[in-house]
């Protein structure tokens, strides 16, 4: 435990010291999305409205509670107190973890990875809300087990912060565990979004920004556009709806093909709960896990943060010792690694498509495909071939009968 403590407390620092540029990490200041756009987005929330004019506005409305969140801290400037609560739900998921790693049958091979796995994106981990998004889907995996509506009422709030929590509903067995969680998960975000937009106008008005979004320049697909560029192709790279995205010919294309793929991983999902018949401890984490690692792999746009809503789901499969998801957590934790390399290190190559940048995105996306592929076989087969294989049981013997009573005796 004195080995974990030391690391974290390191690691943290060390993230720490970056967001606030006592140390200068490499590449672009990761940490103006805080001071200039979550700060703008800010000022405007709390006038009572939405950013009706910002088309970068592309989050549900629970997302302002996590831009509002620095005025718990008032004494502290906008960024800084950012920082600072990016950091409290940092150690809120290392306590729920370590707590959790003491029941009968966990570990604290979970709290390991978190510990090892949250610094290795740099210092944008603690620059982006997703922190806080991730230490609401943790609390609700790990409730989950015990008490499904607690896991459902988390993760509707969740989706109302950022979408991607409703797929911790994957794993919840079948039944009456389903009906509570998803009811509950379901009348959460009902309500929630219900206040808001009787409170708030502009509540729903990010369903209407992503309309003329491209190809995120990061992101599985973006890979064809990048070879394409050394074979003529006639578009370009430039910040779009917040984000580095391609645009120009075939983009359209690419994009619808990243959406057929997200729907061949939902028919996968649904397959598996069809044929699924054990679900262990850990299957409710294991299911979460493979369903964000499938859903973030086939997307149009693999921001640098989304590998902590990974890196937060995969901890929560390690607590638990009939996990199977221990070679793709460790391409997890290389490919998180590598991100980091991408962006902010390198970021400027993979832009231009160079050597180094396409490098660097075939090894990381490559290693998400492989990690969730990984995690698919080894999903099916604890919940489904396996004990499709068990013998089925036969009929009672029939015990042999006294020697008295056999052919050879009777008379």
């Amino acid at each position: 435990m004195a080995r974990i403590l030391t690391v974290w407390v390191l690691t943290r620092a060390l993230l720490l010291l970056c967001v606030f540029h006592v140390l200068t990490a490499p590449g672009p200041d990761v940490t103006s999305d805080v001071s200039v756009i979550y700060q703008g987005w800010y000022e405007v929330l709390r006038t009572g409205t939405f950013p009706l004019d910002d088309v970068t506005w592309q989050y549900p409305p629970a997302a302002a509670l996590a831009v509002l969140s620095p005025a718990l801290l008032p004494f502290l400037d906008y960024a800084s107190a950012f920082f600072v609560l990016a950091f409290l739900a940092d150690a809120a998921v290392g306590w729920m973890l370590l707590y959790a790693g003491r029941r009968p049958g966990t570990s604290y091979r979970g709290l390991w990875v978190w510990v090892v796995g949250v610094p290795l994106l740099g210092p944008t981990v603690y620059a982006r809300y997703d922190m806080m998004v991730t230490a609401v889907a943790v609390a609700a995996l790990l409730a989950g087990a015990r008490h499904p509506r607690t896991l459902g009422v988390l993760a509707g709030f969740g989706a109302l912060l950022k979408v991607w929590p409703v797929l911790l509903l994957a794993g919840v067995p079948r039944g009456r565990a389903t009906r509570r969680s998803w009811a509950a998960a379901a009348g959460t975000a009902f309500g929630v979004t219900l206040v808001f937009l009787v409170a708030m106008p502009g509540a729903l008005a990010f369903l209407t920004f992503q309309r003329e979004r491209g190809t995120e320049v990061e992101s599985l697909g973006a890979l064809v556009l990048h070879a394409g560029r050394h074979l003529g192709w006639q578009g370009e790279v430039r910040l779009n709806y917040g984000s580095v995205e391609f645009l120009g010919p075939y983009v359209p294309l690419v994009s619808a093909a990243a959406q057929l793929l997200s729907a061949a991983a939902l028919s996968w999902l649904i397959a598996w709960r069809l044929y699924a018949r054990a679900w262990s401890a850990s299957t409710l984490a294991d299911a979460a896990f493979v369903a964000v690692l499938l859903f973030t792999v086939t997307s149009r746009v693999i921001s640098p943060q989304y590998m902590v809503w990974l890196v937060g789901v995969a901890a929560v499969c390690l607590v638990f010792r009939t996990s199977r998801m221990e070679l793709p957590v460790g391409l997890l934790l290389v490919a998180t690694f590598v991100t980091f390399l991408e962006f902010p290190v390198w970021f400027s190559h993979v832009v231009a498509s160079d050597p180094l940048g396409v490098t660097l995105l075939l090894v990381r996306n490559g290693l998400l495909v492989a990690a969730a592929l990984l995690a698919c076989r080894a999903l099916w087969r604890q919940t489904v071939a396996e004990r499709e294989q068990e013998p089925v049981p036969g009929p009672e013997p029939v015990s042999p009968a006294p020697s008295g009573d056999t052919c050879a005796s009777a008379p």
